[in-house]
């Protein structure tokens, strides 16, 4: 069995190694000359910066790749626990620090509403029962029929699934500030805590029962030990080239055409690519039945991401590993972004500093860094050209007053990425971040589906399909696609 893999994210990936596994002759096709989608690296004088996702969550879904082999994880990556897991940082300089020490937690809490200690255990509790049903259940199995979906329903209701993850966080915790704390998972994985469904509010409880962990040498070096892996199993990397068209014939997908018109035919091409890209643009503009053009004409899509990577000549002792800096307004700047698509000042982010942990991602006495602020994607119209160098001095402005001070003149290395990226490099649908919205109504069933609606041997695995986006997200949907392939 012949099976190409388009696209090298950890979705992409997995389903290499996974296909491999099954004894299939695998081609993975990358368009960039090096792996990793969203999770590549850029290396640049003594800094390495990794491109996407820090924060690694649910690390056995990572071993059990390498464990398929019969190999040792340890031998390819090093993977390790943090103490905090963020540092969650309000606009009046007060400070919460978010880890697995229950009692610290409480105590925490406690300071801000004391009254919000019971609600937080009641709200981990209820948690538990979403990720046992949305999770240990449902992550890694096909929404590929209707009647599956609809059998769920039942037991969705019962948890309380209409809810947002916003609406859920409030029948439990009282303080605004800690519904904001305990709310904004959402954001990890491209959704509005106030639209986003409260199934995954099941984030919360994946934390406390695997952790924050942090890749030595930066995620990138998870990527590249899974290359190291495909080439000791003979999968067959081709980067450099684009796949420009998928070669069809009677409604069934035989193969691909890439950007030097080179065809390469297989049994079964497995996209990691966006899928509204894949059914807009490699297929020809091909006719779509009446029901499946509404799909993809209501989908909604995520936010953009404005990333700035700077690195300092000074170290930041006293700024964790993972910062989350929230704004003065939470709801209004949501909906900016998310509705009204426009760029307001009142901005919130996250910081990574990798150095925190791992000195080698950073000339000595040096400090490594990416902010990351979530803005409106490209539905919005914004030139990026022009308000990319506003923002980055907002940024700067914004971080020097609060957490990082004399950054400015502080900065030896710095560049950024803004939709604009994410639409031409990455080919994702208005340069969102992270594909379509985790609504109620574009999850699971109603996601794009991990084996084609229209198309035969066509496969879908990464953010934009099920079970969605985030590192946990685009690796069980490579173990759906060992289910239905």
């Amino acid at each position: 069995m012949n099976s190409i893999v388009i696209g090298s994210g950890f979705g992409g990936i997995a389903a290499a190694l996974r296909l491999r596994a099954k004894g299939h002759k695998v081609t993975l096709i990358e368009k960039q000359k090096d792996l990793g989608g969203r999770a590549r690296v850029f290396k640049r004088n003594g800094f390495t910066y990794d491109g996407g996702p820090t924060v690694i969550t649910a690390p056995y879904l990572i071993y059990e790749i390498f464990k398929l082999f019969n190999k040792n994880p340890d031998d390819y990556i090093k993977i390790k626990d943090l103490d905090t897991w963020y540092r969650f940082v309000f606009e009046d300089g007060s400070h919460f620090d978010y880890s697995a020490d229950e009692k610290k937690m409480e105590e925490q809490i406690a300071l801000i509403n004391h009254k919000d200690v019971v609600g937080y255990r009641n709200l981990l509790k209820f948690t538990k029962k979403i990720f046992d049903k949305g999770y240990s259940e449902l992550s890694d199995v096909p929404f590929d029929k209707p009647s599956f979906m609809f059998k769920q329903i039942p037991a969705l209701l019962s948890l309380k699934s209409y809810k947002s993850v916003y609406s859920l966080v409030s029948g439990f915790i009282e303080n605004e500030k800690l519904r904001r704390l305990f709310s904004m998972h959402p954001l990890l994985v491209g959704g509005n805590p106030f639209t986003t469904t409260s199934i995954y509010g099941l984030i919360l409880y994946l934390e406390k029962k695997w952790g924050i962990h942090y890749s030595m040498g930066g995620t990138g070096q998870i990527i590249k030990g899974f290359e190291k892996l495909m080439l000791e199993e003979d999968v067959t990397i081709i980067k450099g080239k684009e796949v420009k068209n998928l070669l069809t014939e009677n409604k069934r997908v035989v193969g691909v055409v890439t950007s030097e018109d080179e065809e390469i035919k297989a049994d079964n091409v497995v996209c990691n690519a966006d899928p509204p890209g894949v059914y807009s643009k490699m297929l020809n503009n091909q006719k779509y039945n009446t029901l499946f053009n509404w799909k993809i004409n209501r989908m909604e899509y995520s936010m953009g991401l404005f990333v700035y990577y700077f690195g300092t000549k000074k170290k930041y002792q006293n700024v964790e590993h993972h910062t989350i800096k929230f704004g003065d307004k939470y709801k209004e700047h949501l909906d900016d972004i998310f509705v009204n698509k426009k760029l307001n000042n009142d901005i919130s982010y996250y910081l990574h500093r990798p150095t925190a942990t791992d000195s080698s991602m950073a000339p000595k006495d040096h400090d490594c860094f990416y902010v990351l602020v979530p803005v409106p994607n490209n539905k919005s119209g914004i030139n990026w050209s022009i308000e990319g160098e506003n923002l980055k001095k907002l940024v700067i402005d914004k971080m020097e007053k609060s957490l990082l001070p004399n950054l400015r003149e502080n900065i030896v290395d710095d560049f950024y990425l803004t939709p604009d990226y994410f639409e031409n490099e990455l080919n994702t649908k208005y340069g969102s971040g992270f594909s379509i919205q985790p609504k109620f109504s574009q999850s699971a069933y109603f996601r794009f589906h991990n084996k084609s609606e229209v198309y035969d041997g066509l496969y879908f695995v990464g953010a934009g399909t099920h079970p969605g986006a985030g590192v946990p997200g685009v690796l069980s949907s490579a173990k759906v696609l060992d289910k239905i392939l």
